[in-house]
């Protein structure tokens, strides 16, 4: 048995290794601030080999204070890093707490002094590797929202109907205002940026068909898709992840009750029936910031501006546009749930998922985009 002198405190700290390759650690007396306590090193500095487990014994543990948990966490980092299994048992109840909350919030890469920095290859090879387990549980994600949506129409799905209703006035007539504002700027935006061209030919009046058709096929849906993506996305990522730090969604997974089905099904299909509607009406707002644009600084008729409008979009433009909404409401709707359903457990963690979710969606939205303009514009619709 290794052993490190008892302090003048009190304090004392002992390890031994048993048969089973269990090193025990035992810490007893008094470990209280401002007085004298063994340190971590003192541990640490055994040798390590042929230890497979960590275990503790505080039965002469009198009584302590953060002292005893800093040198219990510097420890318990040291076993980790060694790849020690670590058992945490033998503490008191207090003590284990508070090394749970301790090491709830990871520390910051890079704030560890003298911590080896990675070369280049390496750095490649984790990036690779996080992507590919990223793919893997997106993947798997899809199909279970599939799956629970397979279950919605043959009617086996189980979720509440009135949250279902709260989940449609929020993400619909809750987010009417900011909609509002933003499609009517980019309806007067278009027609700025319109006009100075078709100015210097004469032809002010077809500032209506750019207005409208880059309402109606791209503007209307993509903009509703991003402020959807910041206001209500975010929102199901931080809901969720709240529930999953205060451990909800595990009582649910106990109880026999889906996550995906309960949670994310009806979020999902609130937003997929919510963003074409908004849509429709970015749309309408948006040809009506064109028309003041078109009345007030080239004092072009509003009936005429209208019949212009009128002869200048297609139904099959309306149905580009309605379909781009189709498929972002579902991308913000799984991009938000899915950063929630897989947020750490601290607090930090809901922010970060919220940021994840913002970011992923949007760049989800612009891909999407591009590839439905791709395939659109080659088919001819």
């Amino acid at each position: 048995m290794d052993s490190t002198p008892e302090t003048p405190a009190g304090a004392f700290v002992e390890a031994s290794l048993l048969a089973d390759g269990y090193r025990v650690v035992h810490v007893g007396g008094r470990w209280r601030l401002g007085s004298s306590t063994p340190t971590a090193p003192a541990v640490d500095s055994e040798d390590w080999s042929g230890v497979r487990g960590l275990r503790f014994d505080s039965d002469t543990l009198a009584d302590w204070d953060s002292t005893l948990i800093v040198f219990l966490l510097q420890l318990v980092d040291t076993a980790a890093a060694k790849g020690v299994e670590i058992d945490l048992a033998g503490l008191p109840p207090g003590a284990r707490g508070l090394l749970d909350l301790a090491r709830a919030v990871p520390e910051p890469r890079g704030t560890r002094r003298g911590e080896r920095r990675r070369g280049f290859l390496e750095r490649i090879g984790v990036v690779a590797l996080s992507l590919l387990d990223q793919t893997r549980r997106v993947l798997a994600f899809v199909g279970e929202i599939t799956q629970a949506f397979g279950d919605f129409l043959l009617g086996r799905a189980r979720f509440r109907r009135g949250d279902f209703a709260l989940y449609v006035q929020q993400s619909g007539a809750g987010a009417l205002g900011i909609v509002s504002l933003i499609s009517i700027l980019v309806g007067l935006i278009l027609a700025f940026v319109g006009s100075v061209q078709l100015a210097l030919f004469g032809a002010q009046i077809y500032i209506a068909d750019a207005v409208a058709i880059g309402m109606l096929r791209e503007m209307g849906a993509l903009m509703t898709a991003v402020i959807m993506a910041g206001r209500t996305g975010a929102a199901y990522a931080a809901q969720l992840g709240s529930m999953q730090v205060n451990e909800e969604i595990d009582a649910l997974r106990t109880l026999g009750i889906s996550p995906e089905v309960f949670l994310v099904l009806p979020r999902v299909l609130a937003l997929v029936l919510m963003v074409p509607l908004l849509t429709l009406y970015a749309n309408a707002l948006g040809i009506l910031g064109g028309l003041t644009v078109a009345i007030g600084l080239f004092d072009i008729p509003a009936t005429q501006y209208l019949a212009q409008t009128e002869a200048s979009i297609r139904l099959a433009d309306l149905g580009v546009g309605l379909f781009m909404s189709l498929v972002f409401g579902v991308i913000i709707g799984m991009a938000g749930c899915y950063h929630g359903l897989r947020c750490g457990r601290s607090s930090a963690a809901v922010g970060e998922a919220a940021t994840s979710a913002v970011v992923s969606a949007i760049v989800a939205i612009v891909v999407a985009n591009s590839v439905i303009t791709v395939v659109t514009t080659q088919l001819g619709i």
